[in-house]
């Protein structure tokens, strides 16, 4: 089992709280999707096993905005990645897109396309917090675009949304709930908003232009957030994701399960299952130099890729971090087998504290967990950082 990330780093304008990897709109696609094209042909090998590649179960095309790519070029992509991999026919393929990108013409475009799930960047439906944010979109159109996708035939629908906006109250984040849950998505992700460095909303707060949302009423969203999904029959899988039953993001899921994927483009991260490596957020240089690539063998040791060869101490935190995220939680026989009785009886010892207080629990041993489980609880999931923080090994 593996995944493809291939990452598009066009936008059309850029949102006040993002700090991923972008550039804005430009006329640089065709030689952007060409270098692209050329990074997925050349490095089929990193996913190699026991001297095969593996069919591929999941493909997710973020950025970015991955709908403002002209719609032939995007066809000009899956054709490479069909012509090169061999992708499991019940494959997850995910495609971001902005509700202002949704028209109907381009609506029409992606159902030509193997695409067969849709991760729509909603945000909020309150018109006058999309234009402080600098969405494209109204409240409006976010709404109609859900409508005319599902209109279309696409049955996979994830929307993201964000509370702990400055100003917004409770009320209106249940406002935002109540019409997330009325479209009938299948997945919604949700996120308390987050000032990264050097954005304009950091320098927005810095200059006491905003305020961040208080520590109280961010717990009250979160509370608000768990109870209205779960009486939608939504299932609450990862810290931040709920999904109707059997809709569970695939894709996400191989990384907090520690699955080898690819990932193509700048800034794209790769995970061979044992160590990681990425490509470095360079627009200029990849078209220039992945682009001029011709064997597999340009890409060792390249200038333009980065990497972390993960210790058995870094990949037992790496377990801690992505299991704990997780409803299904930490195997602690796996985790006895992959990192030995030490680092078991590490874990259980900084696990007691936490045990205690109601911040995790541990399920009784069963057939598929015969060492038991550990979760974070309810309260945990609010102070998840600070559990797995607590749980991770760090060297004297």
């Amino acid at each position: 089992m593996a995944g493809i990330y291939l990452h598009i780093p066009f936008c059309k304008s850029r949102c006040i709280y993002c700090d991923f990897y972008s550039t804005l709109f430009g006329e640089r696609q065709e030689a952007y999707v060409a270098a692209l094209s050329n990074e997925l042909r050349l490095r089929a090998g990193y996913l190699r096993q026991g001297g095969l590649v593996p069919p591929i179960e999941t493909v997710y095309v973020g950025g970015g905005t991955p709908t403002t790519l002209d719609a032939r070029l995007l066809e000009r992509l899956f054709t490479v990645l069909y012509d090169t991999y061999t992708i499991d026919p019940q494959a997850e393929i995910t495609l971001e897109a902005n509700p202002d990108d949704l028209t109907p013409q381009r609506i029409k475009e992606l159902c030509r396309l193997p695409v067969n799930r849709l991760s729509i960047g909603i945000q909020t439906f309150d018109s006058t917090r999309l234009r402080m944010l600098r969405r494209r979109h109204d409240g409006g159109q976010a709404v109609k675009a859900v409508g005319d996708c599902q209109d279309a035939g696409l049955e996979n629908i994830s929307i993201d949304l964000i509370y702990g906006l400055p100003g917004q109250t409770l009320e209106e984040w249940e406002a935002d709930l109540d019409q997330a849950i009325a479209l009938q998505v299948q997945h919604i992700s949700a996120y308390a908003l987050i000032y990264e460095e050097n954005t304009p909303l950091w320098r927005m707060r810095q200059e006491h232009q905003v305020e961040e949302a208080a520590e109280e009423l961010s717990l009250d969203m979160f509370n608000t957030l768990m109870d209205k999904l779960a009486a939608a029959g939504f299932e609450h899988y990862e810290i931040s994701n709920f999904a109707l039953p059997g809709r569970r993001a695939r894709h996400n899921s191989s990384y907090w399960k520690g699955i080898p994927y690819l990932g193509c483009g700048p800034a794209a991260h790769s995970f061979d299952g044992r160590d990681r490596q990425w490509n470095r957020p360079d627009l200029d240089n990849y078209i220039r130099s992945v682009g001029a690539c011709q064997r597999p063998e340009d890409f060792q040791n390249a200038p333009w890729i980065e990497k972390d060869e993960l210790d058995a101490r870094e990949r037992y935190n790496e377990r801690i971090i992505t299991s704990l995220r997780t409803s299904d939680g930490l195997d602690l026989a796996r985790l006895e087998e992959d990192f030995g009785t030490e680092m078991l009886r590490y874990c259980l010892r900084a696990a007691v504290p936490h045990l205690r207080n109601g911040l995790l629990e541990q399920e009784a041993q069963k057939k598929q967990a015969p060492k038991g489980l550990l979760r974070l609880t309810r309260r945990g999931l609010f102070l998840s950082d600070g559990v797995m923080s607590d749980l991770l090994y760090v060297d004297d």
